[in-house]
């Protein structure tokens, strides 16, 4: 694919360049609570703004029903890429409409403007081809040539990913570039040891790149939710914790691959558990009990790994070469139970090897529980993109900007 380095060669002087970001930033009300993805975009912006183009700037943001829902306006989001660029931002209160066709009509050379919620239209995600096809021809007159740069929405087949690349001259912008870059890593030249941790939720969610993984990581480590999945696939008593009672013969079936492939797949250990979920608002003790992995009570429930499993997991990770890090190992937003995250990431800092933090909620948590995000080898801003890469499926947002 062509990056943005050859677009700027050429020159974009006073060319309408439409960059798709992922600025699907978390709000409270209208209040950003983290903007890492809004930063992770601004090399391409400031470059192409800083050459003389007049830079458009699309995303979508939530999950809006193909209408204009004021809970899920992008205006927060342009408001502090204004302020991140220290410079003006237009927004258009429509993605195509009257007002994106003026705002965009009335840039000067260098401008920035940001165009209202493509997910407001429902053209941007219908499984229609013409009906995608139509609303990415309207996106496609409001520039002469297309950047993408919204690593987070690449393996979505959408109107602004997939079909607008094919009608204007297409380039990927310095964050698509990063982040291919740092996957091919992970896949096609890897330094060993290479060890994974997953965590988060849902075991199903994790369950196609642990089949993958089963062929390329030395060691797969396994927190969040989802291990309570694996421990009940062990025969253990997991009492009232999280399980994909459906997910336990797969589970079960990738244990006994782990071990005749020698891949070192490891469990919890013990755990913290309590009485019910936390107060996630209040932050209210939660009162965790720490208990073995293979004796959770009655009417317990998993919510974090315990001392034992993060100095073990600290261990594996200890001599890693490659790692790659994706789901929290428990409930990290309350108090009581981020220990075992906050372990895996520090494990990570100490690694002397090429560290990966693979996006969603695990890069959310570096920056809430306060990590220097610099500090790691990388950190992504697409969670379900990076898992479908590390899956080998062929993601529609990079296979538009193929040539």
């Amino acid at each position: 694919m062509k990056t943005i380095d050859e677009l700027l060669s050429e020159g974009v002087a006073g060319k309408r360049v439409f960059v798709r970001a992922d600025l699907n930033v978390p709000l409270d009300g209208t209040t950003i609570t983290d903007d890492g993805r809004i930063r992770a975009v601004l090399p391409t912006v400031k470059a192409l703004a800083d050459a003389g183009a007049r830079v458009v700037v699309a995303s979508h943001l939530g999950r809006p029903k193909g209408a204009p829902d004021p809970a899920f306006s992008l205006a927060p989001a342009a408001a502090r890429l204004g302020e991140l660029l220290g410079a003006d931002v237009a927004f258009a209160t429509d993605t195509v409409g009257e007002s994106a066709a003026s705002t965009v009509a009335g840039l000067a050379d260098g401008q920035v403007a940001v165009v209202e919620n493509l997910r407001f239209n429902a053209g941007e995600t219908s499984k229609d081809d013409a009906e995608r096809g139509a609303f990415a021809d309207q996106l496609a007159a409001l520039a002469d040539v297309y950047v993408g740069d919204g690593f987070g929405a690449v393996h979505r087949k959408h109107a602004s990913v997939f079909d607008l690349p094919a009608r204007l001259p297409h380039y990927a912008g310095y964050l698509i570039a990063t982040e291919v870059g740092v996957l091919r890593k992970l896949t096609d030249d890897v330094k060993r040891p290479y060890v994974v941790a997953l965590g988060g939720a849902k075991v199903s969610d994790k369950l196609a790149v642990i089949d993958q993984l089963l062929g390329k990581a030395d060691r797969i480590l396994i927190g969040g939710g989802m291990a309570y999945t694996f421990l009940k696939a062990k025969g253990y008593e997991i009492g009232s914790s999280l399980v994909q009672e459906d997910q336990v013969p797969v589970v079960q079936e990738y244990l006994e691959r782990a071990e005749k492939s020698g891949v070192e797949l490891v469990l919890p250990v013990d755990t913290l558990v309590a009485d019910e979920f936390p107060d996630m608002k209040a932050k209210a003790p939660g009162n965790p009990e720490n208990v073995a992995a293979d004796a959770i009570p009655a009417g317990k429930m998993g919510l974090d790994i315990g001392p034992e499993t993060r100095k073990l997991y600290a261990s594996k990770l200890a001599d890693a070469a490659t790692v790659f890090w994706n789901g929290p190992m428990g409930v990290f937003e309350h108090p009581d139970y981020a220990e075992g995250t906050k372990a895996v990431a520090q494990a990570l800092l100490d690694s002397p090897g090429f560290t990966v933090v693979g996006g969603g909620d695990s890069a959310a948590a570096v920056r809430t529980l306060g990590f220097d995000e610099q500090a790691f080898g990388h950190i992504s801003t697409g969670g379900g993109a990076s898992l479908e890469y590390l899956e080998g499926k062929t993601l529609p947002g990079l296979a538009a900007l193929e040539d």
